[in-house]
């Protein structure tokens, strides 16, 4: 096994317990356009930078959550996409909404409430669930 495979199967096991089914939703919709995309979120991110170890995972994508707030509201996919993860492994609505909250400080009022909003239709989508 390449250290690419190893790399990729660490990657492909973290992100099928964070976010089930990504890589096939991003092969969908994207490897047409980019070849190979989807493999490499997985490989790359998941794979090389967030399985580590040296942090949790909840720990990891509250600072995730944190940085996409501060970036401003072009970050909404991502954001969602984050908080569902952080929430599925362990985080309470109070922690991501605090995180948020803290990010007035960096990111302003707007990226605040855009991260807001974003929260609530994860939060909606849970109870709906």
């Amino acid at each position: 096994m390449s250290l690419d495979q190893a790399t990729y199967e660490r990657g492909k096991a973290l992100s099928e317990a964070v976010n089930p089914g990504m890589e096939d939703a991003l092969a969908a919709r994207y490897d047409a356009l980019v070849p190979g995309l989807s493999r490499m979120v997985v490989e790359v991110p998941y794979g090389t930078f967030y399985s580590r170890g040296f942090v949790e995972e909840k720990t990891r994508l509250l600072a995730t959550i944190a940085a996409l707030t501060a970036m401003g509201g072009q970050t909404k996919p991502q954001l969602k996409v984050n908080i569902a993860s952080a929430r599925a492994v362990g985080a309470s609505r109070a922690e991501v909404c605090e995180i948020i909250y803290q990010m007035t400080l960096y990111g302003g009022f707007p990226a605040m409430i855009n991260a807001l909003n974003a929260a609530i239709e994860v939060f909606e989508a849970e109870d709906a669930a």
